[in-house]
């Protein structure tokens, strides 16, 4: 049988009708996409790993939209990092970057978050260029701020000198050049000798047994998460009788895990994130601490809080304050939500987070101030606060 055509009139009212319906029904917004980039294998996956399971019980929206996230493994590789940040913004189409925790990653990824416009959250301290973090935001802490706590504190103990041992990559030459700035300015202890390793050592006594013979009054060991206990033993083990002090990076339980006996009576600076009931009732973190350790815990079992698992705790502080600003502005998967985001952590005043204050600016992407660091002892395999 032959379906009569349509008639022009009822081709147009159905035509109509359809338009009517798309405009009646509510606008579909994207989801929030966030690409993640951290070192879950590699020598700095001490650090990745707890950050990726924080991640894992993140909420599943803000501002009510779906947060859509994307976690890969740059396994502590710069050339994995950018491959990955790449992805993101090619593939993925993400609204945000974060990672990587290693800083040797965290800094070619600027690269491509800068090209692309749009914000990284790097959970390092990594040093950039100038100019050259317009879309880079630290979540960590500075090492120019955690130095200042610990120089103030080496200073309380009439340290006049300190041997280095760190990192040859750019984390351990960051540290040591923001320890001598900040000592020059605050009359700290002198650096008297120096040595260097690679991540991937597995084994420092050549370097320790010069840094003993110079006998400083302390020595700061610049490493991260389990790997810090490796130099920190090694000094022991040649003899070394003097203060030993570590950086935010190693302020996880497996120094203690790693080093044993050994590491009694290290100083590690650290934010205070780690230790919410040693903090004083009137310390702004004392809240945020607490509940992170609480939810962190609660999946993790007991003793299990992490330094590194807080900045991503706070990743989630920031984006609940920034996110519904920039939905005002824009759709998400638009360069200008992109830019939107940037604008609003830049003008977010201050905020609270668990491992201290930031205060983010243009002209300050660091955020957090000198009174951040805290010094922690390890005392009977436990944390004291000093």
């Amino acid at each position: 049988m032959q379906r009569r055509p349509l008639s022009p009139l009822l081709t147009l009212r159905i035509v109509a009708g359809a338009a009517l319906a798309v405009l009646a029904a509510p606008a579909a917004w994207a989801d929030v996409t966030i690409g993640i980039s951290l070192p879950l294998t590699g020598p700095a996956s001490g650090l990745g790993i707890p950050m990726a399971n924080y991640i894992k019980i993140w909420p599943t929206s803000i501002a009510g939209e779906k947060l859509k996230v994307i976690v890969l493994d740059d396994a502590t590789d710069p050339t994995k990092g950018v491959n990955n940040a790449k992805r993101f913004v090619t593939e993925d189409k993400v609204d945000i970057i974060m990672g990587s925790a290693a800083t040797p990653v965290a800094i070619p990824m600027a690269g491509v978050a800068a090209e692309s416009g749009t914000v990284q959250f790097a959970f390092s301290p990594a040093v950039l260029q100038a100019g050259g973090d317009a879309w880079t935001f630290r979540l960590p802490q500075g090492n120019a701020v955690m130095a200042y706590a610990m120089i103030e504190h080496m200073k309380k103990l009439g340290v006049k000198t300190v041997g280095f041992l760190g990192y040859t990559d750019a984390y351990g030459e960051s540290w040591l050049r923001d320890f001598q700035d900040q000592s020059g300015l605050l009359g700290g202890p002198k650096v008297v000798a120096t040595e260097r390793f690679a991540r991937s050592d597995t084994s420092v006594t050549a370097q320790a047994l010069k840094l003993v013979s110079a006998n400083p009054d302390a020595m700061l060991v610049v490493a991260s998460g389990s790997g810090a206990a490796m130099p920190h033993k090694a000094l022991i083990e040649r003899g070394y009788k003097g203060k030993i002090y570590q950086t935010h990076a190693a302020a996880t339980r497996d120094l203690m895990r790693v080093g044993g006996k050994d590491v009694e009576g290290a100083y590690v600076v650290s934010g205070p994130a780690v230790i919410p009931e040693q903090l004083p009732a009137g310390h702004p973190s004392k809240a945020l601490a607490t509940d992170f350790v609480a939810k962190y815990e609660k999946v993790y079992g007991a003793g299990n809080r992490n330094q590194f698992a807080g900045h991503a705790y706070d990743a989630v502080v920031v984006l609940e304050k920034v996110l519904p600003v920039a939905l005002k502005v824009a759709k998400p998967g638009t360069p200008e939500f992109r830019a939107a985001i940037r604008d609003a952590v830049q003008t977010m005043g201050r905020t609270v987070v668990s491992h201290g204050v930031l205060n983010y600016t243009k002209a300050n992407h660091w955020g957090f101030t000198t009174e951040t660091g805290l010094i922690l002892k390890v005392v009977n395999g436990d944390w004291k606060v000093e």
